[in-house]
């Protein structure tokens, strides 16, 4: 049968239940307890032969003259309900059989008892629709090659694949961990602006969006609140972090995506290096709370995380790979060597943009976990200078597989110093470089009321997907999709 022959046959057992006077899609369930609390307590409940309700969807039917088995799962468990015509009787069971199907709602009342196979079963003195299934389900979904429709009804991966059922539970871990790390450590949770007047505190290409009431336009954020989590380091609250959704107009790959989670935290009084020591803390309880193990194997790179991370200067990989010194090389030089390791490319019109390329290809034969520092100051307009050079700034990154898996650093609280770094992005962006920070001038202000001495840090669900060996968009529950008729 095609599926709109299916769809027309379940439109007929629809009108059937409907001639029965059954409500087929009901406002609420008879039931008394979960499958897996059934499954948990199925001994005791056969003994003393208690009469009870589970509910759930059917995920297979099998008929045997007078008698029938369906799976029912829950969302926690299966278990089969057992059905026979002299228990129920001629019309509920007919009924049954002839018009319920495989991926309908059904509530089912009976008593626990074991088949003649052994299996632990409900037998059925009553049954109820609770939604009738119009598609059928695919029956055998983790054989579907076809990752974009997998991705596009993912809810049908999710009831069917194991595995993206895991990621649906793991990503709640993971960020619940994350949440908790935190809170036990002093931090206060905030929410701080999704729409703002000045995108800030990333170096990204943001949405753009017209605010009626106001008559302006506004710009979907691109960090977890950076500029104004600092804002509340100037208010006296010391320690602070927010896991939210930001936003990136720019291209998509295996580990880059438009919209998605971010942890950003900020902690007043301490700097980059106690940082250091906080973040691989949190990576590795994040491992063990939400995999249960600190061991990883990350496409071609077998990672552990629960040993020290090396510490890597960033112009010492760039002189030992390009024979160059990013401190000091001209925009000339750089971009010529930019063209030698990407020779179908055109180098970017910056220094800046040029030294970060020839990072990244460094970048990808790193397996980490590592911590990357001594980035030049003009790289990062947002942290503070180091105090043993002050061409470099006080940043790190981590470092994993190959990719970058957060970011920290001392945070800049000179006035000045930040206005002037602002300045220089500012005029980067004059030239076209649409990845350069906005300045602007009302964080300066509040810098000018003064800020502690701030260490901050963000990371983003990255995290998570390389974790469980996946590209970004898998690692997502429900990621953007193209609308069929734009294709």
């Amino acid at each position: 049968m095609s599926l709109e022959d299916i769809r027309n046959d379940r439109l007929k057992k629809l009108a059937v239940i409907r001639g029965w006077g059954i409500d087929p899609y009901p406002a609420v369930s008879k039931r008394t307890l979960s499958v897996s609390d059934l499954l948990l307590s199925f001994d005791r409940r056969e003994e003393s032969n208690e009469t009870l309700t589970i509910a759930g969807r059917i995920m297979a039917i099998r008929e045997h003259g007078g008698t029938a088995f369906a799976d029912i799962y829950d969302g926690t468990e299966t278990v089969q309900a057992y059905l026979k015509r002299d228990t129920l009787g001629d019309e509920a069971f007919d009924l049954f059989v002839k018009s319920i199907d495989i991926g309908d709602f059904v509530d089912i009342t009976g008593t626990a008892v074991h088949t003649k196979r052994g299996e632990a079963s409900v037998l059925t003195a009553s049954w109820n629709i609770l939604s009738k299934s119009l598609r059928s389900l695919p029956e055998k979904w983790v054989g579907i090659t076809d990752s974009e429709e997998r991705l596009r009804r993912r809810y049908l991966d999710i009831l069917t694949n194991p595995k993206a059922r895991e990621i649906v539970e793991k990503r709640s871990v993971f960020w619940n961990t994350a949440r908790r790390f935190l809170l036990e450590r002093g931090y206060v949770e905030v929410e701080t602006p999704v729409l703002e007047t000045i995108p800030g505190g990333a170096d990204a290409e943001p949405f753009v969006t017209h605010h009626n009431a106001l008559d302006i336009d506004v710009y979907l954020r691109i960090s977890a609140g950076e500029l104004w989590q600092k804002k509340l380091m100037v208010a006296g609250v010391p320690k602070t972090f927010e896991i939210g959704r930001i936003f990136r107009n720019e291209g998509m790959s295996h580990e880059h995506l438009q919209d998605y989670t971010q942890l950003e935290f900020y902690e007043s009084y301490v700097d980059y290096i106690y940082g250091m020591k906080l973040v691989r803390d949190l990576y590795i309880t994040l491992a063990k709370e939400t995999f249960g193990t600190t061991a990883f194997t990350i496409d071609e790179h077998s990672v552990e995380l629960d040993k020290e991370w090396p510490v890597l200067d960033f112009s010492t990989l760039i002189f030992d790979t390009y024979g160059i010194d990013p401190l000091k090389v001209s925009e000339k030089e750089v971009s010529a060597y930019y063209t030698k390791a990407y020779p179908d490319a055109t180098a970017p019109d910056s220094r800046e943009r040029a030294i970060d390329g020839l990072w990244k290809k460094i970048r990808k034969d790193i397996c980490g976990p590592a911590f990357l520092t001594g980035v030049p100051v003009f790289l990062e307009p947002l942290a503070k200078r180091s105090r043993d050079n002050a061409d470099v700034v006080e940043r790190f990154q981590v470092i994993l597989a190959g990719s970058e898996m957060g970011k920290g650093f001392s945070e800049l609280n000179d006035p000045i110093d930040q206005a002037e770094r602002f300045a220089h992005q500012q005029a980067l962006r004059d030239r076209g470089d649409k990845e350069a920070h906005r300045a602007d001038v009302e964080f300066v202000e509040a810098l000018e009321y003064g800020m502690p001495p701030t260490f901050g840090f963000g990371v983003s669900e990255r995290l998570f997907s390389f974790l469980m060996n996946l590209n970004v968009r898998e690692g997502q529950i429900f990621p953007l999709m193209k609308p069929r008729s734009e294709q």
